[in-house]
């Protein structure tokens, strides 16, 4: 026993050593790449265009407010044509906003109007009503910035109409307040469809979570699409299609129900406002790779996806054309 407990420790204190003396520091020069434009754009029927512009950033590369300040470009031509009309759109600062605006900015672009006054965001769009969303209508998109030539195409189809959308609890215990919501929708004979969900809760936090100071705040600022909020007609062409969504969270959300239990549930007495959108296939096959990226991000073994981007030229990201319909399920 004795002597293989000897044995042991030699060995150990071998390897240890071994592990030292072979110890040597090594440098890796990550390639670098010319930055690109990143095109956040969209347009939806009775709304203006949209159109977020920022540089692409390195892995590596800082990430604080006043970087992420410096990243959104300012100084761009941007171009919108609906085939009849032709537009360059305006640059609209948040500065500029008053707060009623900047709470229908944040509305239509998913962020927290906190979040918009602290990144002083700029966008482009346009008051001029020729160029806002219409149904089955193509939208080019052309952005001019220095040497860089962008363009997109994307177009706003003919609405499908959400049949019905109901609560559920999966158990069906009574005594459980956590579900999710349902709903019903009847595909066109066309095949190649495909859809979006969203869904905002617009009652307001009770005292009970009076202790985290959300007493009295809306649930959702904005609409919120969860992972998985895509879906096409491949497999349902022509029928009524029944589905069904968790709820989704607000990125690096802190919020009490984001973090506990209650993550990814509609609660019973939740009133919630369901977004149900047409896109097209350029835009399916971009938040699909999208949210398979964010879905699979630092999993080992997870597949590598490249963004099916719709942006021609020196760009990146997407110019989405979405045919929204709205409806509100009461929780109970």
């Amino acid at each position: 026993m004795k002597n293989t407990v000897a044995y042991l420790l030699t060995l150990l204190v071998f390897i240890s050593f071994s592990l030292i003396s072979c110890e040597k520091e090594i440098t890796v020069d990550l390639p670098t790449t010319p930055a690109k434009i990143v095109v956040e754009g969209s347009i939806e029927q009775g709304q203006p265009p949209i159109i977020l512009l920022s540089w692409s950033q390195g892995y590596f590369e800082p990430t604080n407010l006043a970087s992420l300040s410096d990243m959104y470009i300012r100084d761009a031509e941007v171009i919108v044509s609906n085939g009849t009309d032709t537009v360059t759109l305006d640059l609209v600062c948040t500065d500029d906003l008053t707060p009623e605006q900047l709470e229908q900015a944040a509305e239509l672009i998913g962020i927290s109007p906190e979040v918009l006054t602290n990144l002083q965001l700029c966008l482009y769009t346009s008051f001029n009503p020729v160029i806002w969303g219409e149904q089955n209508k193509e939208y080019k998109l052309w952005v001019n910035r220095g040497e860089h030539r962008l363009t997109s195409t994307t177009k706003i189809n003919n609405l499908v109409y959400l049949d019905s959308l109901w609560f559920f609890i999966p158990n069906e215990d009574p005594g459980d307040s956590l579900g999710f919501i349902g709903g019903f929708i009847t595909d066109p004979d066309t095949a190649g469809n495909a859809y979006r969900w969203y869904a905002k809760r617009i009652n307001k936090y009770s005292s009970n979570y009076e202790e985290v100071d959300l007493r009295g705040q809306q649930k959702d600022g904005g609409f919120i699409a969860p992972i998985g909020s895509v879906f096409d007609d491949e497999f349902f062409n022509g029928l009524n299609f029944e589905f069904a969504y968790y709820r989704g969270t607000s990125p690096n959300s802190t919020k009490l129900d984001d973090t506990n239990e209650e993550r990814g549930y509609f609660k019973r007495g939740d009133t919630v406002v369901v977004r149900g959108c047409v896109i097209d296939r350029g835009a399916f096959n971009f938040i699909s790779s999208l949210e398979d990226q964010i879905a699979n991000q630092g999993s080992p073994f997870a597949l590598p996806y490249n963004l099916q981007s719709n942006i021609s030229g020196s760009g990146l990201g997407a110019w989405i054309g979405y045919g929204a319909v709205y409806d509100t399920v009461i929780c109970q």
